[in-house]
């Protein structure tokens, strides 16, 4: 099965360079489900355990049960080979929020 957008992942995110965030951590899939069923990729979100979160650029999400930052501006696509195992998934106004954060972190305006 696929990945799905909503659901988060352990990711390995080694290797990285510079500011990039590493390790294996849990990634919130935001890419188009049409999308990551046919490519072999797939866009994510990784996920902080960061107490504090400052929209637009880390927005505040339940991972795991626990209190989670997801990392906008960490924006990747990601070989479906560094998927490990399915953590669960983000509920739907959490969802909301992140999008809301990615149209301004992107500078994307809707309805246009």
């Amino acid at each position: 099965m696929p990945p799905k957008r909503g659901e988060i992942w352990w990711v390995s995110l080694d290797p990285t360079l510079g500011s990039e965030i590493s390790k294996t951590r849990p990634c919130l899939i935001v890419g188009r489900n049409a999308v990551n069923e046919l490519r072999r990729t797939v866009v994510v979100l990784p996920l902080s355990s960061s107490p504090a979160a400052h929209p637009p650029v880390t927005v505040r999400v339940t991972c795991m049960d626990q209190p989670a930052v997801a990392v906008v501006d960490q924006i990747r696509a990601v070989s479906k080979q560094r998927l490990m195992e399915r953590a669960g998934s983000l509920p739907p106004k959490e969802m909301a929020s992140v999008d809301r954060a990615l149209r301004e972190i992107l500078d994307l305006v809707s309805g246009e």
